[in-house]
């Protein structure tokens, strides 16, 4: 009796022992793999707090914090360990102040703000997720709702100029041209009527100094005019009277951003667009143009399945 019994005794207490370590093995797994995340920009507003907190619902082992861009010590002196993401404009250019601190995600930037900040360089420490929808899924929207489109009209500026290159190189596989005009001064129509008279359709391109909220009613009386729809550039335009924008809102840019906090900064990539989106439609446009008025689902899954499957 004595033999059974001394051998069930360390069994248990083996079993026990491994009990223990896996525990702490496990614990120790999970502080390892917690994050700090720190977003930061100028001013904390209701939709800056539903968004951190959105995200600190998507991670709940990870310490996803906001803090203030003036409470913040030069990005040299943040541990490298940290995962900053900044929310706008003030945030990047207190980072671009410093190239020591941790790799950045830079979140929301449009391809003219970063354009205007960088120039042509890209520090290695920065990583771009881009806010305006890509030139070549705005040219595969276009394909999808207007097929027999041929010309694609494009107004530009000094600002967007360098955007006409790579939309000439997009359009090329789909048998589409391009026409373009410049437009520095919005308050000369010419430019406009040209470009309408000798296109399908006209993409707007996100340029805030063509497309804003002074220059929309000519555009869009303009483009009605002539029944040639106006495709982009952002889903404010669309609500004004364009005929469909793809755009990514909030639960798209969360989606990204949990991917990406998954990975280690140094496998970030140096840009980015949201591989998740959906497709705007304004239907009283589509039927006064004669179109039918696309089903917005069924469209961004078409695009999503070809970007998936060129």
């Amino acid at each position: 009796m004595r033999f059974g019994s001394s051998r069930k005794t360390p069994t248990l207490g083996h079993w026990l022992a491994g009990l223990c370590l896996f525990v702490t093995a496990w614990l120790h797994g999970v502080a390892v793999q917690a994050a700090d995340i720190l977003l930061t920009g100028a001013e904390e507003s209701p939709g800056v707090q539903a968004f951190v907190q959105a995200l600190s619902e998507l991670r709940p082992t990870d310490n996803v914090r906001f803090q203030p861009l003036a409470s913040l010590p030069a990005p040299g002196k943040l541990p490298a360990s940290l995962r900053l993401i900044l929310l706008d404009l003030p945030s990047l250019d207190w980072r671009l102040q410093d190239a020591q601190g941790p790799v950045t995600l830079v979140l929301r930037i449009t391809r003219l703000q970063a354009r205007e900040r960088l120039g042509t360089t890209h520090p290695p420490h920065l990583s771009l997720l881009w806010s305006d929808p890509p030139l070549s899924r705005q040219l595969q929207l276009i394909r999808r709702i207007l097929p027999q489109t041929r010309r694609v009209g494009v107004l530009f500026d000094q600002h967007s100029e360098f955007l006409l290159k790579e939309l000439t190189m997009a359009a090329k596989p789909l048998n589409l041209q391009i026409v373009s005009e410049r437009w520095d001064n919005t308050h000369d129509s010419r430019p406009l009527q040209a470009v309408l008279k000798n296109s399908d359709v006209l993409l707007g391109l996100d340029d805030p100094d063509l497309y804003n909220p002074k220059t929309a009613k000519n555009l869009l009386l303009s483009s009605y005019s002539r029944q040639v729809a106006l495709v982009g550039p952002n889903v404010a335009f669309v609500r004004a009277g364009s005929l469909a924008s793809s755009y990514s809102d909030q639960n798209d840019w969360l989606t990204v951003l949990d991917q990406l906090l998954d990975q280690p900064p140094a496998s970030w990539p140096r840009t980015l667009y949201p591989t998740h989106f959906k497709v705007s439609s304004n239907a009283q446009v589509a039927r006064s143009l004669g179109i039918e008025p696309p089903n917005d689902a069924s469209v961004a899954k078409a695009l999503a399945e070809g970007e998936r499957h060129p």
